[in-house]
């Protein structure tokens, strides 16, 4: 059965099909920079452009589970807040 969002999928996979999948950017660094971008490079075996997406994905990594377990304390928090207050400062 093909229903509107099956139809919304088909054309969204149309309309994306000759799109570029990546997106290029400049990304402008100071001599320093740009000097530690190359020396860690050269360290890791890997291209400038790998380390900084590798960089890029475990900041966002982190990020988010940061966010996870600020999600998480907020819902814990006030069902324990007894407890914590009979326990006392840390």
């Amino acid at each position: 059965m093909v229903g509107p969002f099956t139809e919304r999928i088909a054309w969204a996979e149309w309309y994306h099909r000759d799109t570029i999948p990546h997106m290029a950017m400049t990304l402008r660094l100071s001599e320093e920079d740009n000097r530690r971008l190359a020396e860690l490079a050269e360290a890791e075996g890997r291209s400038k452009q790998e380390v900084v997406r590798s960089a890029l994905a475990e900041r966002w990594a982190r990020r988010r589970r940061e966010q996870q377990i600020g999600e998480v304390v907020d819902r814990v928090v006030p069902r324990y807040r007894g407890l914590l207050d009979r326990l006392g400062p840390a």
